[in-house]
């Protein structure tokens, strides 16, 4: 708290007044619900009833690979159960009860094959109990601030309990997008499966997503394409969720309750207006308003600073915006290595945000040294003098307190002896003029008793 209210106080900029804040309006498409969101800022790009709960179908298993990768290891052996093989139907790969195969190639096949009797077993294999495994799904929808879904399978297959958003998939496709595992297995355009202890025979696997992959003689084919997830049921219609990256960006796209060929069509057509309307601004490199992080600080111009910006975060803007243009706004969200962040907004939307990393320096104790400082005579036999080595004093705190104790005290002693002498002072002269006070009464007395010696004399 305390550094991000240093940090508040280093604002050197006067407030600038802004221009109009100008966010591209979109454009027109068949799908009913859509989304564009990038990637390392969660900005939304492009939205249309993105809030209205749909059926996902096969979609549902990036949030299957997230729960397996989470919380699995991938060279386990699955074993299909009864259940796996015979609860499931549409897509698949033909599995048989009791066949094995690690969960990596289960992932695979679930991934690219859309095989929802893999989905299946993974799901018992992982989560110990089919409904436990399920739990974990939604339990980890609502850590990601998913407030419209809610998972019943792992597969995706029709249920009137299974249903999400398609902001909630954005949430979830970004998740998922982190972790390196994921990011491999959805962008592989072919693989293949060893022969099992139940087929003699090599298992041939290819992506479903035509935008990454010729998958039947699809004319769909999108080279910024980097990896995504089919997904089809009556009830559901087609659903899609689309990685691609171009011009330093990665961008989500998710299509729900469409039609075919309008998933494909309008997820390229969203991408391409994206990419030509929005670009990414590193927040290090642009910020110039917080003293804090410009240069170096302190009197002597080398001391180390005590927080600083992340130079791994953006912000996502028009294009036709400036950096400056943006809106700080510090969160106080403090951690062991961070004092906070800074939230930038543009449009009333927030654009991105950059933690403020706590560097915490450690103060050495500050020597004072002069080379040579003195020279110090020691006797050889010769009397020649050799330079001594230079005088080092150590200040540390220990030694601090010890001296503010000497001058406490000494300044304590000096206070006592003033008081002291200006009581003595006062008693001296009360006793000076009690001792040559002349009183009449006195003179009286001594000048009566004269007189009568005088007479008894005569």
């Amino acid at each position: 708290m305390a550094l991000c209210a240093l940090f508040l106080m280093s604002l050197i900029c006067p407030q600038k007044v802004f221009a109009e804040a100008f966010w591209p309006e979109g454009i027109e498409i068949e799908s009913p619900n859509a989304i564009v969101m990038e990637e390392s800022t969660g900005t939304i790009l492009y939205q249309k009833n993105i809030d209205e709960q749909c059926y996902p179908a096969s979609i549902t298993k990036i949030m299957t690979a997230i729960i397996a990768l989470e919380n699995g290891d991938l060279s386990d052996t699955v074993v299909f159960s009864k259940d796996a093989v015979y609860k499931t139907e549409g897509s698949g790969i033909a599995r048989d009860v009791g066949e094995e195969m690690t969960l990596e190639q289960c992932m695979y096949a679930m991934l690219l094959e859309s095989a929802n009797e893999c989905a299946y077993a993974i799901a018992e294999h992982v989560g110990g109990t089919y409904e436990h495994f399920v739990d974990l799904m939604n339990e980890k929808a609502e850590e990601l601030g998913c407030t419209n879904t809610h998972f019943n399978n792992p597969h995706g297959l029709p249920d009137e309990d299974h249903y999400l958003s398609a902001y909630d998939m954005a949430l979830i496709a970004r998740e998922a997008w982190q972790n390196e595992t994921f990011r491999i297995m959805t962008g592989t355009v072919r693989y293949q499966i060893p022969p099992t202890n139940k087929h003699s025979e090599i298992t041939y696997l290819q992506n479903h997503n035509i935008m990454i992959n010729n998958y039947k003689g699809s004319d769909h084919l999108y080279e910024p394409c980097v990896g995504g997830k089919t997904g089809f049921t009556q009830a559901a219609g087609n659903t899609l969720v689309t990685y691609a990256q171009k011009n330093g960006m990665t961008l989500i796209t998710v299509i729900l309750h469409s039609s075919a060929p309008h998933h494909w069509d309008d997820t390229e057509a969203l991408f391409e207006y994206c990419f030509a309307n929005f670009g990414l601004m590193n927040i290090a490199e642009n910020e110039t308003r917080f003293s804090a992080f410009s240069g170096s600080v302190g009197e002597l111009n080398d001391s180390t600073p005590y927080v600083e910006l992340s130079t791994s975060d953006d912000v996502v803007l028009p294009l036709t915006a400036e950096f400056s243009d943006t809106e700080p706004r510090v969160v106080e969200d403090a951690t062991e290595e961070t004092a906070g962040r800074i939230e930038y907004s543009y449009a009333n939307r927030i654009v991105g945000s950059a933690d403020i990393l706590s560097l915490h320096p450690t103060i050495e104790p500050y020597v004072f040294h002069t080379v040579q400082e003195q020279q110090i005579l020691t006797s050889d036999g010769n009397g020649d003098a050799e330079a001594g080595e230079a005088r080092v004093i150590s200040i540390t705190p220990g030694k601090v307190l010890i001296i503010l104790g000497i001058v406490a005290a000494a300044l304590l002693v000096l206070f006592l002896i003033i008081k002291f002498s200006s009581r003595f002072y006062v008693l001296r002269q009360k006793f000076y003029r009690w001792k040559n006070s002349k009183s009449p009464y006195h003179s009286i007395r001594r000048k009566g008793f004269s007189m009568r010696k005088h007479h008894r004399r005569k």
